[in-house]
């Protein structure tokens, strides 16, 4: 397994800063944002869309650093029924034609969440009562997910993108095992899990098990940890709407690798992924906002370096 990140983990450093700090933590492979939900920091999508020399000198400079490209991310809503989902979907695309101009196969998004017939924003379903939510829920699948996804799906294997990988994520259709079988059903083995345990965690889900259960259609791992207030979430659940600067006041908050869930636990998810044949990158998305990144990469680094499996570890420059 590699070790990597997504960039904007250290989505304050300038990109020549970034690279040489993750040459420094001894990384692996990068992960890049290119909009939607990201303010992609790292990478200027028109630019590099226009510009064969901007991409050839990115790839070189990632390269120089001893590091390669493994993915492109584009995480939002591309079906959000307003404007704010016609351009993530066309970020998207644009995202996934820049992947096949600079030759890389796999992508990394979300699912996205339509409204209601009508509807002006996102309604994620999470309750099958009272019963117009079941027709809301089917006409959200039927109308619009399944038909976008089919398009989406043909657009990226003709700009030679051969892996999509869906963060299974609270407000998305496909946010556990279950909904992501079903849009794969739909559409094809282009679209796998990027599975990140943080979001299964505060949704009650074990993910050992679903890695278990998602085997080979597991495309990419986010490393990312969330801690669950034992009196917070004992008292009030997980179903959470406090801002998230307010941490203190949360029932559950992402956190640093360890520190929700500890290296015993970081080795036998190590190990589920490496019982199913995943041995591929373990991408950290560092969004603990009680640490500084620097100190929280170091340590999430320091722990996957110790439970990773079937690691090659390289040099770290001096």
């Amino acid at each position: 397994m590699k070790i990597g990140m997504i960039t904007d983990s250290l989505g304050n450093l300038s990109f020549d800063a970034m690279l040489a700090e993750s040459a420094r933590l001894g990384l692996e492979e990068l992960e890049f944002a290119c909009g939607n939900w990201s303010t992609a920091p790292h990478v200027n999508l028109a630019k590099m869309l226009d510009s064969d020399k901007a991409r050839r000198e990115f790839k070189a400079k990632v390269k120089d650093h001893g590091m390669t490209i493994g993915a492109l991310n584009c995480s939002g809503n591309p079906v959000d029924p307003n404007r704010r989902g016609r351009q993530h979907d066309r970020v998207t695309r644009d995202t996934i034609k820049l992947a096949g101009l600079m030759g890389i196969e796999k992508v990394v998004m979300m699912s996205g969440c339509p409204g209601a017939p009508g509807d002006k924003t996102a309604n994620w379903i999470t309750v099958e009562w009272p019963a117009e939510l079941r027709d809301v829920l089917q006409w959200q699948w039927d109308e619009v997910l399944i038909p976008y996804w089919k398009d989406l799906v043909a657009h990226a294997g003709k700009n030679g993108v051969k892996r999509i990988a869906l963060e299974l994520h609270g407000f998305q259709n496909v946010y556990n095992v279950a909904t992501l079988r079903r849009l794969r059903d739909a559409v094809g083995p282009m679209v796998g899990a990027n599975l990140d345990p943080s979001h299964l965690f505060w949704m009650g889900a074990d993910p050992i098990f679903a890695a278990r259960v998602l085997g080979d259609a597991i495309y990419h791992v986010h490393a990312k940890d969330t801690r669950i207030d034992p009196l917070l979430g004992a008292t009030n659940g997980t179903l959470e709407t406090t801002p998230g600067a307010q941490y203190q006041t949360r029932s559950w908050n992402y956190i640093t690798l360890g520190y929700g869930h500890g290296e015993q636990w970081w080795g036998s998810f190590c190990a589920a992924l490496a019982a199913v044949g995943y041995d591929e990158v373990l991408s950290i998305e560092h969004e603990d906002p009680m640490m500084p990144a620097i100190e929280g990469m170091e340590k999430s680094v320091a722990l996957l370096e110790r439970v990773a499996v079937n690691r090659q570890r390289r040099a770290r420059p001096n």
